[in-house]
């Protein structure tokens, strides 16, 4: 009974997200039109880099202190300066001095490298101006690509390997039906939770299997989503949070005005926990299985009780790894935060700052939840207790001698 529970759920669960799928997917002219990444005319040659001059000091001005005596000084010549020779383009074979900010100076650009400036024409037939835009990093970036899908391959064989046919095709819903979707004014929940659930019917059952262990981490992967978005959505509403703590935010509105950054902020939660909610609903469910075949006769409450000391051990570590992985991308913020002369409570009710601690947050009630949640499935729908006979032979309802229902594909 549990299991055809579990099916009629997840049944449900697969017509209502194919049903959001079409009501919302954007159709033609939905979407706002491409916006121009330059102005007309504007081109970027490849180059190759001649020389690197020096950084220019970084001056530090304190309004409550008298100037520096060196304030006055002009900075070293042609400092944040880079010469360039132009490798395609009208000015091709050309050198050029290109004056950029001190951050790229310091990146370690070496005569040789390999870049991409930016060119503006000019009206009156003159030398063309330049600037810096980017450093070609196709190179290292491939390179990182395949020593990743090699270790994948080695350490997780075929199931690392299909869990990457996964990956590329959740970025697959996402650049094609999330990103339209939110883009075209479409419920950012009704977006995020849609295409969330439909990653994860396709992700969890291609990488490990049709199976009822798998279903049930699906189960709780899809509840610990519900939860997530439902509190997700009530925390943005209270914290009183626009959504727009960055420039990200500022240029969207520009270029499409109809869309509700609250309900985005809220999709963004839901979209960042997915991983690690994956993550705790799989080792869960696994980790029912696995007991179940070391202690047969164990009965199912006992189960569920020796899953959630796993699940206890396995939140506490997770709950590390979301603090720690929001802390690292928002590092920056966190410094500057840090140097200002405010009032800790104050600095913690920031946009910026408010913005991380709520994702946090939403993210880790959600996980914790899908913990107690997945392992009562899994209880629920593993085999039953094996009883011995008086002459050593075995016996349960659902579980035969040499076969588990784990094996049974769902």
């Amino acid at each position: 009974m549990a299991r055809r529970v579990l099916l009629g759920f997840l049944a449900l669960a697969a017509v209502a997200t194919l049903a959001g799928l079409a009501l919302l997917w954007p159709g033609e002219g939905d979407t706002p039109d491409k916006v121009a990444y330059a102005a007309e005319g504007v081109t970027f040659p490849d180059a190759e880099i001649v020389s690197v001059e020096e950084s220019c000091p970084v001056i530090v001005v304190d309004p409550a202190a008298p100037p520096p005596e060196n304030a006055d000084e002009p900075f070293p010549e042609n400092c944040n300066t880079l010469v360039a020779r132009l490798v395609e383009g009208p000015d091709d074979g050309a050198e050029v001095r290109v004056q950029t900010e001190p951050s790229v100076v310091r990146s370690g650009l070496e005569p040789g490298d390999s870049v991409v400036l930016l060119r503006v024409p000019t009206e009156t037939g003159e030398v063309a101006t330049y600037g810096f835009s980017h450093t070609h990093r196709e190179a290292p970036l491939a390179a990182m690509t395949i020593l990743f899908v090699v270790v994948v391959a080695v350490v997780a064989r075929l199931r690392g390997l299909l869990a990457l046919v996964g990956l590329v095709l959740a970025a697959g819903i996402v650049w094609w039906f999330m990103l339209p979707g939110l883009l075209a004014g479409e419920s950012g929940i009704g977006v995020a939770v849609v295409g969330s659930s439909l990653i994860m019917f396709v992700v969890l059952y291609l990488a490990h299997g049709p199976s009822v262990r798998t279903s049930t981490a699906l189960a709780g992967t899809l509840l610990g989503i519900a939860v997530t978005a439902a509190l997700g959505l009530w925390a943005v509403g209270a914290t009183r949070l626009s959504g727009m703590s960055d420039d990200n935010g500022q240029f969207l509105q520009l270029y499409a005005d109809g869309l509700d950054f609250q309900a985005l902020l809220a999709s963004g939660i839901i979209i960042a926990g997915l991983g690690v909610l994956n993550d705790v609903t799989i080792t869960q469910s696994s980790a029912v299985w696995e007991l179940r075949e070391a202690a047969p006769s164990m009965t199912r409450r006992e189960l569920f009780s020796r899953g959630m000391r796993i699940g206890r051990d396995h939140i506490a570590s997770t709950i590390y790894t979301i603090v720690f992985a929001y802390a690292g991308t928002a590092l920056g913020v966190l410094m500057l935060l840090s140097l200002y002369d405010r009032p800790i409570l104050d600095v913690i009710s920031s946009d910026m700052l408010t913005e991380e601690i709520v994702r946090t947050l939403a993210s880790a009630i959600g996980l914790v939840a899908s913990v107690p949640i997945t392992t009562a499935i899994a209880a629920a729908t593993v085999s039953g207790p094996v009883r011995e006979r008086p002459n050593g032979s075995h016996v349960a309802g659902d579980h035969v001698a040499g076969t588990h229902a784990d094996d049974v594909g769902v």
